[in-house]
């Protein structure tokens, strides 16, 4: 595909050549259909419209150095978005029928994979609604699998390049025992208006903190958090943050390099003493975070020196990157290749 862009692309809609598709009727999946629409009929009373039955994943192929078109993680994303489904009591999709559906939407639509070096992905975009129909607030009957794809650019648009972040407490992505775990569209619809606004004062994205006490980082806007400091890495854990695959995928890489490991809460006040912090998830990769602003306030707190990402930060995002484009051995078996 000469004709795009690929350095230019942002991260969006990009419309391709095909998706595919999966019905889940009396109690059993179908075969996988391919359609060439880019819209889908349902019912006015689906339950993914009224009462929010809907989960979705996201994954990216890369061109490797090689040539070779490489998805990452993908069983992963698969075992993440079967539990968003027990978690909305939607039925799950099997793992078989997931990777089948991904490998077939990436090889109908190749052509827009961008080639090595470009600084793009082809991103991937599972999808499950709940499609039957009800007015009552109970589990649908029927659903839908699909699966979209199209080539994107860097999440932020500053690419693996320093971003400032702003802290918020007057909003909350989710509530502690509520989806937050989970990926679910309600999650994402919550984060909005606090990430809208942090966008409006200059800022690449919010940081929330935990739902119950305002004491603790939770997650980077659509991203995890991390830290690091004392030749450890630290992210946060707690019952209302999406497991991120990057972020577990980065926690293996900081112990291959000899670095510690951490997973806990982190108090608002310990952000004064990390050398670098940044956001990582599937989108983003690896976001480093040059300031940190608390809204409330005005407290200011500086990473990356003279602008410059951290050198621990730059180590994790080339040994991940390489891993995805094929430059260095994917000793975990995170890849999976589409021939």
């Amino acid at each position: 595909m000469s004709s795009i862009d690929w350095k230019g692309l942002p991260f969006g809609y990009f419309k391709t050549d095909y998706n595919v598709r999966c019905y889940y009727i009396d109690g059993k999946w179908g075969e996988l259909e391919v359609s060439d629409s880019e819209y889908i009929t349902m019912h006015m009373a689906a339950t993914c419209l009224h009462y929010g039955q809907e989960a979705f994943e996201g994954m990216k192929a890369f061109t490797g150095k090689d040539g070779k078109v490489r998805i990452f993680r993908l069983d992963e994303n698969g075992k993440r978005m079967n539990r968003s489904a027990v978690g909305l009591m939607m039925p799950e999709v099997p793992a078989e029928l997931f990777r089948k559906a991904i490998l077939k939407a990436v090889k109908m639509n190749i052509k827009y994979v961008p080639p090595y070096g470009e600084g793009a992905s082809l991103y991937v975009r599972p999808l499950l609604i709940g499609t039957g129909a009800q007015v009552g607030v109970k589990p649908a009957k029927e659903y839908m699998f699909m699966v979209f794809v199209g080539p994107v650019g860097p999440y932020f648009k500053e690419g693996f390049n320093p971003v400032k972040m702003q802290i918020v407490r007057d909003y909350d992505r989710a509530a502690p025992l509520g989806t937050g775990s989970i990926k679910v569209g309600g999650n994402y619809a919550a984060s909005l208006r606090a990430s809208e606004r942090a966008h409006d004062e200059g800022y690449a994205s919010c940081i929330f903190l935990d739902a119950k006490e305002k004491k603790y980082i939770d997650e980077a806007g659509p991203a995890n958090f991390f830290g690091i400091k004392n030749n450890t890495y630290i992210t946060p854990d707690s019952v209302s943050i999406l497991p991120s695959i990057t972020n577990m995928s980065l926690r293996t890489i900081a112990e291959e390099i000899g670095m510690k490991v951490e997973r806990r809460h982190v108090p608002v006040e310990e952000l004064e003493t990390f050398e670098e912090c940044g956001a990582c998830g599937t989108a983003a990769v690896i976001s480093p975070i040059c300031k940190i602003v608390d809204r409330d306030s005005g407290k200011v707190y500086q990473y990356c020196k003279d602008g410059h990402v951290g050198p621990i930060s730059e180590k994790l995002y080339n040994r991940l990157k390489g891993i995805q484009e094929g430059i260095e051995e994917d000793k975990y078996g995170w890849i999976t290749f589409v021939e």
